[in-house]
C-alpha cells in the first residue's frame, strides 16, 4: 500500500515538473491558439422577390428586394440610393484584374431607386439584369452612399 503511494506521488511530481517546465520555457512548440473572429456585417440583408410587374407584362430590368426589418414605406427612406450587390458562385474560376488568384465569386451590382407598394418592398436597378435563378436568394444592401 505504502509503495503504490509512493509511486503515485513520484508520477505525479513527474508530471508536474514537465508541464510547469513546459509552461515556462519559451519553446517554439507551446504555441497559444489564437482565435480569429470574422469582422461585423457591413450590409443589411434582403432577398429577391421577383421582378417589377403588372398583370401581364413583367420587366426585368426592375428587380424588388425586401430588405430585413423594412416593413413600411417610410422606412424605405433611409435605403434610396444605397448600393446593392447579388453575390453569387459560378461554375469555372476567372482571373479579375485586382486579385491575386482565380475565383468563383461573382458579383452585380445594382442601386435602389424607389419604394414599391407600401410594404417595405423596394425596387432596384442592376448593371446586368438579376437572373430568374437569383429569386428568393440573398441580396446584399451596402451602407453607403450615405445621405445622412
Amino acid at each position: 500500500s505504502s509503495g503504490i503511494n509512493a509511486e503515485y506521488g513520484d508520477i505525479c511530481q513527474r508530471l508536474f515538473h514537465r508541464v510547469t517546465s513546459c509552461a515556462m520555457s519559451s519553446s517554439p512548440e507551446v504555441i497559444k491558439k489564437q482565435r480569429f473572429k470574422r469582422p461585423g456585417r457591413l450590409y443589411v440583408k434582403a432577398v429577391f422577390t421577383g421582378y417589377r410587374r403588372g398583370l401581364r407584362n413583367q420587366h426585368e430590368d426592375t428587380a424588388l428586394l425586401r430588405i430585413d426589418g423594412v416593413v413600411e414605406r417610410k422606412d424605405t427612406d433611409f435605403y434610396l440610393g444605397k448600393r446593392c450587390a447579388y453575390v453569387y458562385h459560378a461554375e469555372k474560376k476567372k482571373k479579375f484584374p485586382r486579385r491575386a488568384k482565380p475565383t468563383k465569386v461573382r458579383v452585380i451590382w445594382g442601386k435602389i431607386m424607389r419604394p414599391h407598394g407600401n410594404s417595405g418592398v423596394v425596387r432596384a436597378s442592376f448593371k446586368r439584369n438579376l437572373p430568374a435563378s437569383a429569386m428568393a436568394h440573398r441580396v446584399r444592401v451596402m451602407l453607403y452612399p450615405s445621405r445622412v
